[in-house]
C-alpha cells in the first residue's frame, strides 16, 4: 500500500506548491480522483497547457517542412551519476558517448551539412569539455541546457531546481562561450516550478512536452507565456527503442521506417519533424547507418529546411509577431 501512496503524496505536495491550489489539494483525496471537483481538476490540468499553434505558413527559404535533429548528450549522467548508483561498467558506456559516438555523429552531420542542437546536462560537459569544441568547430550547431546531472527535477523543491538550472546554464556558458537560450527538462517532464524557472531564466524556447507535432506557445494557468514549445515524442526518441536490455527493443532498421513515415506525413502537412537522439545510443555502428539513411531519404524531398532548435524558435516567433530578445 505504501508504494501506491508515495506518488500520490508527491502529487499533493506538487499541487500545494501553487498558492491558490493548496487549499484544494487539502480538500481533495488524492486516491479518489472520481470525487475531485471541477475546480481541482482544472487547477491540475491548467498548470502548463498548449496555447496557440505557432506553425508558420512556411519555413526559411520558403520550405514546407522543418527538420530539427536534437541530441541529448547524457553520457555518464544517465549511467549512474543521476541516481548515485556508481558502477564502472555503465559509466564506461557513458564515456563511449563522448569518446566515440559524438565524433561519429558530428562527422555524419558535417558530411551531410546538417545543423543540429545538442542538449547537455552540465556534468556531461564538465567531464569532457572537449565536446564543446567538437560541436562548435563547424559553426552549424547549437548547445542547450538539459539539467545539471540529469536530475529528476520533478522530485525537487523549487529552490533546488532553480539553483541547478542556473548552475547548469552558467557552466555551459563558461565552457562554450555562449549563453544557451533553449531548455530541455531531464526526463522530459515539468515540476510545478519548471516553467516559472525557465521564464525567469530568459529562455526563448523549451523542448520537453508533447501536446502537438507542431511548435506552440506554452500557456500557464490560462495565460500565454511567450515561450515556444518545440514538442518531443517517445516514438521519435532512439533511447527506449534501441535499448537491447529493455522490453521495447526494436531493430534499428525497423525504427528507421517509423521515422521515415513520421517525416513523410510532416512533409505532407507542411509542419515540423523533430527527432531526439543520444550520441551514446545512435552513435553505435549499426545505428548510425539508420540516421544516415534517414537524412538521405529526407534529402530526396524538396522544400526541406534543416535548422537548430534556436533557429526554428526564432523563426516561428518572428512569424507570429513575438519579440526575439
Amino acid at each position: 500500500m505504501r508504494s501506491r501512496q508515495f506518488p500520490l503524496l508527491l502529487w499533493s505536495i506538487a499541487i500545494a506548491a501553487f498558492g491558490s491550489a493548496a487549499a484544494l489539494a487539502q480538500e481533495m483525496p488524492a486516491a479518489e480522483p472520481w470525487n475531485w471537483t471541477d475546480e481541482f481538476v482544472h487547477s491540475a490540468v491548467d498548470q502548463v497547457r498548449a496555447g496557440r499553434d505557432l506553425n508558420p505558413r512556411s519555413w526559411p527559404n520558403g520550405a514546407r517542412v522543418a527538420v530539427l535533429l536534437s541530441f541529448d548528450v547524457d553520457n555518464e549522467t544517465t549511467q549512474g551519476l543521476r541516481t548515485g548508483e556508481i558502477s564502472i561498467g555503465p559509466l564506461s558506456r557513458g564515456q563511449y558517448g563522448s569518446r566515440v559516438a559524438l565524433p561519429r555523429v558530428l562527422g555524419l552531420l558535417e558530411e551531410q551539412r546538417v545543423p543540429a542542437t545538442f542538449f547537455f546536462p552540465a556534468w556531461s560537459l564538465k567531464l569532457a569539455p572537449e565536446q564543446a569544441d567538437m560541436i562548435q568547430a563547424t559553426g552549424m550547431h547549437e548547445i542547450g541546457v538539459h539539467g545539471w546531472i540529469h536530475e529528476l527535477n520533478t522530485t525537487l523543491d523549487g529552490e533546488t531546481e532553480a539553483r541547478l538550472v542556473r548552475q547548469a546554464t552558467d557552466v555551459i556558458e563558461e565552457i562554450t562561450g555562449t549563453r544557451p537560450i533553449g531548455y530541455r527538462a531531464p526526463s522530459w517532464n515539468h515540476s510545478p516550478n519548471t516553467l516559472n524557472i525557465i521564464r525567469d531564466m530568459g529562455f526563448i524556447y523549451e523542448s520537453s512536452l508533447m501536446a502537438d507535432d507542431r511548435p506552440y506557445e506554452l500557456v500557464q494557468d490560462g495565460e500565454p507565456t511567450g515561450i515556444v514549445e518545440l514538442p518531443v515524442e517517445w516514438i521519435l526518441d532512439d533511447a527506449p527503442l534501441f535499448n537491447p536490455l529493455g522490453p521495447r527493443y526494436m531493430n534499428p532498421r525497423d525504427v528507421l521506417q517509423v521515422w521515415i513515415d513520421e517525416f513523410d506525413i510532416a512533409w505532407e502537412e507542411r509542419t515540423m519533424f523533430l527527432l531526439t537522439m543520444h550520441p551514446h545510443v545512435i552513435g553505435h555502428r549499426s545505428r548510425i547507418v539508420v540516421l544516415e539513411a534517414l537524412i538521405e531519404h529526407i534529402n530526396t524531398k524538396g522544400g526541406v529546411w534543416f535548422g537548430t532548435h534556436a533557429d526554428a524558435a526564432r523563426w516561428v516567433r518572428e512569424q507570429a509577431g513575438m519579440s526575439n530578445r
